[in-house]
């Protein structure tokens, strides 16, 4: 069937990378088996196999997959900065972080016993791949802390600071902002808007407005710029009262910009509080400001919301005679939301209607289109669009695959996925979670679970961290399949995260272990549950001090 020697070596290197990245996965070993076995995907094997409900051909990524190489027992690829970088130290202390750990105290003592130095790379990747794990990550950056000769950049120390605060552990993470206040000159704008921004995501509102008002405390100037950084914050995170709050206390101390005004009508219209945004609006000419582009899109975004679109037809009139015309992020806002309303002829005519008035499109008008086109099972039309974003000088970015390639999936075309896939790291363009998501639903849909293996492991390759909904789509997809050992294991994952799995993800394992009469496992599955609201309940809200 394939005669061509060339495909026969693609072949067997494929054979030889499907290995190894089984077994060179961090999170997912669970799914790493001694030797190739019955475990390897039919379309690995042999190139003249048939296609199974588990398996398929796709011989659109022969060639991708053949710009990997295999040598001294480690693969490496073409496209570096996606590859597994053949930096020993990277491997020993990704293999040691393979362990399970309850503690970050446990992660350092496990790295002590290893004789790799600590780097300004090696940190950031890890940091990277363990971003929604802080145990894993913490560990890794208390250890590196230890050796005399490493000291941590900012930027880690910023990525850490992160960390802890997206999973919630506030008190860890406020006694690194004491170390770093220790060390000295890491604490930037930068520092103190992950901060805000995790405390008033986490409804910690009274905290995020003692951080700015205690800023100077940490060698930063609490001016202008940093009272827009927590309004953004606030408002950002649905607590605009508390923005306005702030807004109204220190109007009269720091003197507010346009930025400010705009921020605060952008809060006020995503909460539909409009009247409270045409107050604000009315206000800023009380400090020599007008309304502008940004403070008008504002309003039509919320009106696009309701869907009233005649009063956004009104609005876009009203300010072509202000003399203040809508740019490209406001036919962006209405384009975008009469595809979501279906109205894909209407979206269309907003295409054209820009190109009148002279405003160039770029590539999130572009992906916008792309997106709307999309759903609305315009396949061919949204690669049309795709295509003329080269050619007008617009280039494709991560959502511009991400729309693409979740369009593919959720109309079952694997192979343009895959492709598509393909064709993003070619164009260096790194994929993220978003980009996986829908490949690895479309694989649990499909019960290819072998591919969802090669997947999973091609994340761990590019330190591309599961977050717990990505959990859920993979626990769901290995309970219909009847992958219950398997599910189980992903399951504990997420608990060793210090994550609490949904009640509907729990529901359904145990739901199925009781069918299967798997009391053991079901038994395991509910301790782990009792373990992660129990921890999720001991946590302790820490307040600044």
């Amino acid at each position: 069937m394939f005669p061509n020697p060339r495909i026969c070596e693609v072949i067997t290197r494929f054979r030889q990378a499907m290995v190894l990245n089984l077994c060179n996965g961090v999170m997912y070993k669970c799914f790493c088996n001694v030797g190739e076995s019955d475990k390897l995907p039919d379309w690995v094997k042999s190139p003249s196999a048939e296609d199974s409900h588990d398996d398929f051909v796709i011989p659109s990524t022969m060639n991708w997959v053949g710009g990997l190489r295999v040598h001294d027992g480690k693969l490496d690829s073409k496209h570096g900065s996606f590859g597994i970088v053949d930096d020993n130290d990277v491997e020993i202390v990704a293999r040691i972080l393979m362990g399970s750990f309850a503690r970050f105290e446990d992660v350092v003592g496990a790295l002590n016993g290893c004789d790799s130095r600590p780097s300004n790379s090696l940190v950031d990747k890890m940091l990277k791949r363990f971003s929604n794990d802080w145990v894993r990550a913490f560990g890794l950056f208390k250890w590196a802390r230890m050796d005399i000769r490493y000291s941590h950049s900012a930027d880690a120390y910023d990525s850490m600071i992160d960390i802890l605060g997206k999973l919630k552990q506030f008190d860890v993470m406020w006694g690194l902002v004491e170390e770093m206040i220790e060390v000295g000159g890491l604490i930037s704008a930068r520092t103190m808007s992950k901060i805000m921004r995790r405390l008033a995501g986490a409804g910690r509102w009274v905290d995020a407005v003692m951080v700015f008002r205690e800023v100077e405390r940490y060698g930063l100037t609490r001016d202008t710029s940093c009272m827009n950084l927590l309004l953004d914050t606030l408002c950002k995170e649905r607590c605009v009262e508390h923005a306005q709050d702030v807004f109204l206390e220190f109007k009269n101390v720091i003197p507010p910009d346009q930025h400010s005004f705009n921020i605060l009508i952008h809060g006020w219209c995503k909460a539909r509080r409009l009247e409270n945004a045409r107050s604000i609006m009315e206000d800023m000419g009380n400090y020599g400001f007008h309304p502008c582009v940004i403070s008008y899109t504002s309003f039509i975004e919320a009106y696009c919301r309701d869907k009233d679109f005649r009063k956004v037809d009104s609005l876009l009139n009203e300010m072509q005679e202000k003399g203040c015309p809508p740019n490209i992020v406001t036919y962006t806002v209405v384009m975008h939301s009469l595809g979501k309303a279906k109205e894909t002829n209407e979206a269309m005519e907003v295409y054209g209607k820009m190109k009148r008035n002279g405003c160039v499109p770029d590539t999130s008008f572009f992906n916008s289109l792309i997106y709307i086109l999309s759903k609305a099972g315009r396949l061919q039309d949204a690669h049309k669009i795709y295509e003329e974003m080269s050619r007008s000088g617009s280039s494709p970015n991560a959502t511009t695959y991400n729309t693409m390639i979740a369009a593919a999936c959720e109309h079952s075309q694997e192979k343009s996925a895959l492709k598509l896939l393909q064709e993003m790291e070619e164009r260096g363009c790194e994929p993220d979670l978003k980009t996986y998501a829908p490949l690895l639903k479309m694989c649990c849909r499909k019960k290819w679970i072998k591919v969802l293996s090669y997947l999973l492991n091609d994340m761990v390759r590019k330190d591309i961290s599961l977050d717990l909904g990505t959990y859920s789509i993979i626990i769901h997809g290995l309970c219909k399949s009847e992958q219950l050992e398997k599910a189980c294991k992903f399951f504990e994952e997420v608990v060793l995260k210090g994550l609490v799995p949904f009640n509907s993800t729990f529901n359904l394992l145990v739901g199925v272990l009781e069918r299967k009469n798997m009391e053991e496992a079901k038994r395991r599955v509910q301790d782990l549950m009792m373990q992660a609201e129990n921890s999720e309940k001991s946590r302790r809200p820490v307040s600044f001090v």
